[in-house]
């Protein structure tokens, strides 16, 4: 018993705080909008979620990370099972808006892109904390690209850009960070921008290229991709300083702004909590990036340093996305924000992550 107490004392109970006001703000946002249709279905769902996540977050806190470390072949089985569960979307996951992208059990849906960018840090993480002085030689760049070529090409064909540009946002993130020469770097940059125009014309779908376009040109698609940024701008601007109240976002209540429990999460709550609400919501996603980015610099050697980076790494990529699609600035391509939209996998991969990160901290 005294030893659970003095592992508690060891948590970082500031991460911990800043994560479960987040969630609550998600929740407050996601019920606002659940009442002008009265569905109240998803509050109850990611509440759920959020318990198991937190239980699973806690009891990760007293697994020793550093089984991780000493046994490679327990993240590489991790990694092919994230690779079979990629793979068997598409012959067990439902089709849903043109993606196959969720396995369903009754109401639930389970997306193991979540957990696949989670397993990448760990693996990249592992990979490159054991190879930190030989960054010089071009094939350890190969190799840990082909870690990350197998889940980008499945998802690329679900398709889900998004993931896509997160998966390589970690993996270069992990390599400059690891220490890349910039010759490497530069080639890497050509590569992707070669890989970016063969992907234009022959393997993007119409869809997706539209997205892109109506970034670039909102008035190309005025009742589509869009007339939903625009939406979403109106109820940005809308919500003043002090904003139009909960429940009362006549954007987000009226059904103008489409998913907003999702896409267009940080729009709604500007549009209910004004510059207020989202300020709190800006502080708070700083300090929950602070924190983790602490733990990776008082960390004992490179692999945790490289996972909390790597993690930290997943949650500026989606934030900056996100938010991004919400003012406008970027091509609406679904990436939640981090423990504010709704969303069990990401939810409940977002904590398994924080769990690991208290491991981490504790031990």
């Amino acid at each position: 018993m005294h030893s659970i107490i003095i592992h508690f004392k060891k948590l970082d109970w500031i991460l911990i705080l800043t994560a479960l006001l987040l969630l609550g703000i998600g929740l407050l946002s996601i019920y606002s909008s659940s009442l002008s249709k009265g569905d109240f279905l998803n509050f109850k769902k990611q509440l759920i979620f959020a318990s198991i996540g937190f239980f699973l977050m806690i009891l990760l806190s007293f697994f020793d990370w550093r089984v991780l470390r000493e046994n490679p072949y327990l993240i590489l089985v991790f990694y092919l099972f994230c690779i079979l569960a990629l793979l068997g979307l598409f012959f067990f996951a439902p089709e849903i808006r043109g993606v196959r992208a969720w396995y369903k059990l009754g109401p639930i849906s389970i997306d193991p892109i979540e957990f696949t960018k989670i397993t990448l840090v760990l693996l990249l993480a592992k990979y490159f904390s054991m190879r930190h002085i030989e960054m010089y030689r071009i094939r350890h760049i190969l190799l840990s690209g082909l870690y990350i070529f197998l889940p980008v090409a499945l998802i690329f064909r679900q398709p889900d850009l998004g993931s896509v540009l997160i998966l390589i946002a970690i993996w270069v993130g992990i390599l400059i960070i690891s220490g890349i020469k910039l010759r490497h770097f530069l080639v890497l940059v050509l590569i992707f921008l070669l890989i970016s125009i063969f992907s234009w014309f022959l393997l993007l779908k119409n869809y997706q290229k539209e997205r892109i376009i109506s970034f670039i040109q909102p008035q190309f698609e005025p009742l589509g991709m869009g007339w939903s940024q625009n939406q979403a701008k109106i109820a940005i601007g809308s919500g003043g300083i002090f904003g139009q109240g909960l429940g009362r976002g006549s954007q987000t209540q009226y059904g103008f702004l489409p998913e907003p429990q999702t896409d267009f999460t940080f729009a709604a709550i500007a549009e209910e909590l004004g510059l207020i609400g989202i300020s709190v919501l800006f502080i708070l996603l700083f300090i929950l990036i602070w924190r983790i980015m602490k733990i990776a610099l008082l960390a004992s050697n490179n692999f945790p340093r490289l996972f909390a980076s790597g993690f930290v790494l997943i949650l500026i990529s989606q934030i900056f996305i996100h938010i991004g699609m919400n003012l406008g600035i970027l091509p609406i391509i679904g990436i939640p924000l981090p423990l504010v939209s709704y969303g069990g996998s990401n939810l409940i991969a977002t904590f398994l992550a924080l769990g690991i990160l208290q491991s981490i901290k504790t031990h």
